[in-house]
């Protein structure tokens, strides 16, 4: 096993330190604190040629895989500046384009989302659903060559920036399957599109972009709105799911990397009693602990996106990333809190945001118990629990 970094994954790894020198993690915070889209970053990052990381070059992307996408949002998240609109769009709406969508489809979408001249959001979750998917309602129905979509989405990110959904929905309702999985189809529904509304979601986490339900009244679509095949989208819908643990993983590990260097800095800083308060085993213990914990949740992130990359099976891999990622964020900011004191808890230090943002992680976008369930099933062989 090489654990070395080539060059170019080097460069990718380190364009957060080059960004953050433009804007960094006080214009992050400023943004999020107004829950206002951080369009300069969002367009220098595009500039950059970083937004369609995993889109081939033939449609104005860098054709690389899933470990650059993870370092790119790793070493991002290690400068405070997370971006989730690129989870749900380079990460899982991009490539799931590029991967199953006509070339006219890809002609026609993937060059002005690579440039981020045009941005996607991703709609699957159902208030009646929750996690399980099966059981979402929403429902396109065919009448001649043209489809009606009518339902509903909620905690959907940047519904309001977004100028495409990829929009997970029925086509033939479940007593009319053989399997539970068949009957689904993935559609890019144009935001502006008639029938389509939304309402914002009032949330406490601290980011820059919002959420949203989304709302379908009969909203026409055709084929070349359809991405892969008409009722078999499940089968490909997962695809998109390891990504997004694994780029969700790498964004807690280096929002959490980000907080044990700020405290470690601090500690050897700050003076109360005799010396730097750094120097006592009540401070350094937690976050060297915290700091242990990060890294091993870090390489589990990579060896999932080497999986993934690879061909092979990331699902165990990436729900371990994502489930070691989150408690290794919470641990670390927690233990830079009290490192703190009173001053974790100031808006100037900004810690306690920070925080806020790696619990909705444990919890987003999918739980913590559901993945120890597939863990437990799939890994160790014990009986399906739900």
């Amino acid at each position: 096993m090489n654990f070395e970094l080539n060059d170019e994954q080097r460069m990718i790894y380190e364009y957060g330190d080059q960004v953050a020198k433009t804007y960094d993690q006080s214009y992050w915070l400023k943004k999020a604190r107004k829950s206002e889209f951080p369009k300069e970053l969002w367009d220098q990052v595009s500039e950059d040629g970083f937004m369609g990381i995993m889109v081939p070059e033939e449609y104005g992307g860098a054709g690389l895989g899933m470990m650059e996408m993870a370092l790119l949002m790793e070493g991002l998240a290690n400068n405070g500046i997370p971006l989730l609109s690129m989870v749900v769009g380079s990460t899982m709406s991009l490539p799931m384009i590029a991967d199953h969508g006509s070339d006219s489809m890809k002609q026609q979408y993937l060059p002005d989302a690579c440039a981020g001249k045009t941005l996607f959001c991703f709609a699957i979750t159902e208030a009646t659903a929750g996690t399980n998917t099966i059981r979402i309602n929403s429902i396109a129905k065919q009448k001649g060559d043209r489809y009606y979509l009518n339902g509903s989405k909620t905690f959907i990110t940047s519904a309001d920036e977004s100028d495409y959904a990829l929009v997970v929905a029925r086509t033939r309702p479940h007593t009319e399957v053989e399997r539970k999985t068949d009957g689904f189809t993935l559609f890019i529904v144009d935001m502006k599109a008639k029938g389509v509304s939304m309402t914002p979601l009032e949330m406490g986490v601290v980011l820059p972009e919002k959420q949203y339900q989304l709302f379908f009244d009969d909203v026409e679509l055709t084929e070349d709105d359809i991405i892969g095949t008409v009722d078999k989208g499940f089968d490909i819908l997962f695809e998109s799911l390891n990504p997004e643990r694994i780029v969700v993983s790498t964004m807690c590990t280096g929002v959490g990397r980000l907080a044990l260097n700020r405290a470690a800095e601090y500690a050897s800083e700050r003076e109360v009693f005799n010396g730097p308060i750094g120097a006592y085993q009540g401070l350094q213990h937690p976050l060297a602990q915290a700091k242990t914990h990060i890294e091993v949740a870090s390489l589990m992130a990579r060896k999932a996106a080497w999986l993934y990359d690879n061909k092979k099976s990331a699902g165990e891999a990436s729900s371990m990333a994502k489930i070691a990622a989150a408690d290794a964020g919470m641990e670390a900011v927690d233990a830079a809190l009290q490192c703190f004191g009173g001053n974790g808890f100031t808006d100037d230090y900004g810690l306690y945001d920070m925080y806020s943002m790696v619990r909705l992680l444990k919890t987003a976008p999918i739980n913590k118990e559901m993945l120890l369930n597939y863990i437990a099933e799939k890994s160790l062989g014990m009986p399906r629990s739900y």
